[in-house]
């Protein structure tokens, strides 16, 4: 139906502008983390592949960190380690907005500004706010906080988290472990009856 109501045109235009948005994704980035697949003359096709491997090193930062950090600034992850382990891989379509686009640039430099601070020693490699992400509205406002780093900091790493703040309902889980243990929130067949 979407192919049919959009026709060839539309299509076309389509992809013209998801292939403008991850070249100005690319761009905008570009002088923080590494972009791999750039064609000959230096753009991307419609996914932008920031490479943070060599994040691991210097920080102690995994993909999976920054990953779970943008949820802190309001952000479904991008796909984590595809087409090549240790990535992010951007696909952003042509629905979206300018302004999405550089809040979304925003948060990676933000996290990236992050990521200096830990290479530094500004920041603890294991107590900072990539390793701990995501933050719950819980964990933040509970008596306790046993960190080296602020509640705010954790909870509204950028000014537009302060106006739509998005809480993840759950803090980092065991990845390995969800995929191995599945477990099915869903009502028993019976009531389906």
């Amino acid at each position: 139906m979407y192919i049919r109501m959009m026709g060839a045109e539309g299509l076309r235009r389509a992809t013209e502008v998801a292939i403008l948005n991850a070249n100005y994704i690319a761009h905008r980035l570009e002088e923080h983390y590494p972009v791999l697949y750039r064609g000959a003359n230096g753009t991307v096709a419609h996914e932008c592949i920031v490479d943070v491997r060599q994040l691991r090193a210097p920080a102690g930062i995994e993909v999976e960190d920054i990953a779970k950090r943008l949820m802190d600034y309001g952000f479904h992850a991008p796909t984590v380690s595809f087409p090549v382990a240790g990535t992010l891989m951007i696909e952003p379509t042509e629905s979206e907005a300018k302004a999405e686009l550089d809040r979304f640039c925003d948060a990676m430099i933000r996290i990236r500004e992050e990521i200096r601070a830990v290479e530094r020693g500004e920041m603890d490699r294991k107590d900072n706010p990539l390793k701990n992400a995501p933050h719950t509205a819980p964990s933040v406002i509970a008596d306790a906080w046993a960190h080296g780093y602020s509640r705010e900091q954790a909870a509204y790493p950028a000014p537009w988290t302060r106006e739509h703040k998005f809480w993840p309902v759950s803090a980092r889980v065991n990845s390995a472990l969800g995929d191995r243990n599945l477990v099915c929130a869903c009502p028993p067949m019976e009531a389906y009856v």
